[in-house]
């Protein structure tokens, strides 16, 4: 377990440390937005404890950065008592709030908690020939190379290793790519979507196929060889 602390009161991040820490355990303390950034991406902790007042800027700054690339517990620390600070918290996908003072017994019986969902959750890692996709650390690679895919390109894969075998209607992946603008989005950003991922994970000279189309109807993740 990895735990990247964020936290610009270093004493208040080395008592944390202190309180939480047993075998196993390892911490990435980060005093600033600036510095937390690079330390996340060196270390690729399991879980995060976020202050959000600090000295270069927000922490919901860098909590909506983690958002747009991990699915990985989020706890967040302020000394502002109020609502509204919470609301938008969990909003932005935090897993828990603590407001200041708190009691590091406290603290630590809701680490363990976020430990246990980790735990628990299924990894969101598929594996397909040459292929890893790991959804969690939003990790794409094929033969170890980094795949870059944008938002809608990752939600599509999702849908497909999700539903290996089975059609996908195109109103349904509308639907879930697009969910509120789906009304008004035109069927033609589905194939475009759809052709743009078929492009990156299916080599021309490669004989095996993964997209298939089945004509008026919608699509089916389903390896077959050429």
């Amino acid at each position: 377990m990895k735990i990247q602390i964020v936290e610009d009161d270093r004493a208040l991040s080395d008592g944390i440390v202190l309180a939480v820490s047993e075998e196993g355990m390892e911490f990435i303390q980060s005093m600033d937005l600036s510095s937390a950034v690079p330390a996340y991406e060196a270390g690729q902790p399991d879980m995060v404890i976020l202050d959000v007042n600090l000295p270069d800027g927000s922490g919901y700054d860098y909590l909506r950065w983690l958002r747009e690339r991990s699915e990985i517990p989020v706890l967040m620390l302020t000394a502002n008592d109020m609502e509204m600070d919470e609301v938008m918290g969990l909003s932005l996908g935090a897993d828990d709030y603590m407001t200041k003072p708190f009691s590091l017994a406290v603290l630590r019986a809701r680490i363990k908690v976020l430990q246990k969902r980790i735990c628990t959750r299924e990894k969101m890692v598929y594996r397909e020939d040459e292929f890893t996709f790991d959804f969690d650390k939003m990790k794409f690679t094929r033969n170890e190379k980094e795949m870059l895919f944008s938002k809608n390109e990752q939600r599509l894969l999702r849908l497909f290793l999700e539903n290996r075998g089975r059609l996908l209607t195109r109103d349904l992946l509308i639907d879930r790519l697009w969910s509120e603008e789906a009304q008004y989005v035109d069927e033609n950003a589905l194939s475009v979507t759809v052709n743009r991922l078929r492009a990156k994970i299916e080599d021309k000279k490669d004989p095996v196929t993964y997209i298939q189309t089945v004509y008026g109807q919608g699509y089916i993740w389903k390896r077959e060889s050429r």
